[in-house]
């Protein structure tokens, strides 16, 4: 039995993937706060008491409630030995974190963060590039990820949904943290790191909508990452200069351009025919039941979420002090 918690627009995706992947012993925790119709949910069962429901023994639980609810969920989950897919970032805060941590080791389950990048294929050419040096030693790099907040969740009032609201774990650095765990997955651990991070918008809103941060990591890359939720068109793009060429990847039509200094020219490595957005998430489920029938390790582990959140609540620190963060490796 696989449980979700949250049935929102991600809950939602993971019980269509799950379907689609022939899983069909679902049961759904909820709160019923969800903005979205439940008309896809009829017919499966529904808990409201977690007690209860984990007295179930669900091999794994699908943590998919807003951020800083996650470890309400995650802790009890891991205690009862559930295998655990947690969206990201895993927390708002580190408060809890440890607790989690010593759960799953008395429990046995194993956590995989919901970074869904880990498994876009160009993205994954780009890591199979950079750490094979066919670019030689990288030097810097440049990424963005901006959208438009109010048009990325169409069907609610976005002034309510939890990336607005800092009192749920929102905000344009959290929301948007994925290029803070694919930049650590391929380049490597963080040497220091600065930020400058505001509300600058019109949009209502009680976080940050615009975050700008430098990161140096060991061994010398260094470059900056712009966060935001004002952007229109949306941007989420990545570029890598080395010694030996150069990588820009885009979201947009995942197309990787490669260029070698070696043949002065560009090579091109597209995604697959036929591929969307949704992949990401499919790959991301297949794994996780791989996870769950102990045939993988999770590629993306709690360690890594940490990582991810450190940075992340880092930045803020960043802007707040007006000063240089450096970490000990």
């Amino acid at each position: 039995m696989i449980l979700i918690a949250g049935l929102g627009s991600i809950g939602r995706r993971h019980l269509r993937n799950l379907l689609a992947l022939g899983e069909r012993d679902i049961v759904l925790y909820r709160t019923r706060r969800a903005t979205l119709p439940d008309d896809e949910l009829d017919g499966f069962p529904v808990e409201t008491d977690l007690r209860r429901t984990l007295e179930r023994k669900p091999a794994a639980v699908i943590i998919a409630n807003p951020t800083a609810l996650h470890l309400d969920v995650a802790i009890p989950a891991a205690e009862a030995g559930c295998h655990i897919l947690l969206e990201k970032p895993i927390s708002h805060s580190f408060e809890r974190v440890d607790e989690l941590k010593q759960a799953l080791r008395r429990g046995g389950g194993k956590c995989l963060v919901g970074f869904q990048y880990r498994f876009h294929p160009t993205l994954r050419s780009v890591a199979e590039i950079v750490q094979g040096g066919e670019i030689g030693r990288a030097l810097s790099f440049r990424a963005q990820y901006n959208e438009y907040l109010p048009a990325c969740h169409p069907w609610e009032d976005y002034r309510q949904g939890y990336a607005a609201r800092a009192d749920l774990g929102g905000g344009a650095i959290l929301t948007f943290c994925h290029p803070l765990d694919y930049l650590h997955w391929l380049l490597g651990d963080v040497d220091s790191l600065w930020a400058i991070v505001d509300r600058l918008s019109d949009l209502e809103l009680s976080a940050e909508d615009t975050a700008e941060i430098g990161l140096r990591f060991v061994g010398g890359p260094i470059g900056s990452l712009h966060l935001g939720y004002n952007q229109q068109p949306p941007t989420h793009w990545l570029e890598i200069v080395g010694t030996q060429g150069a990588l820009r990847w885009d979201n947009a039509d995942g197309v990787l351009r490669w260029y070698h200094s070696a043949d002065q020219a560009w090579r091109h490595i597209n995604p697959p025919l036929g591929f969307e957005r949704n992949a990401l998430f499919l790959e991301e489920m297949k794994h996780f039941l791989s996870v769950i029938r102990g045939e993988a390790e999770p590629v993306c582990t709690l360690e890594d979420g940490e990582i991810a959140l450190q940075l992340a609540l880092d930045a803020r620190l960043s802007s707040e002090q007006g000063k240089l963060i450096r970490y000990s490796v």
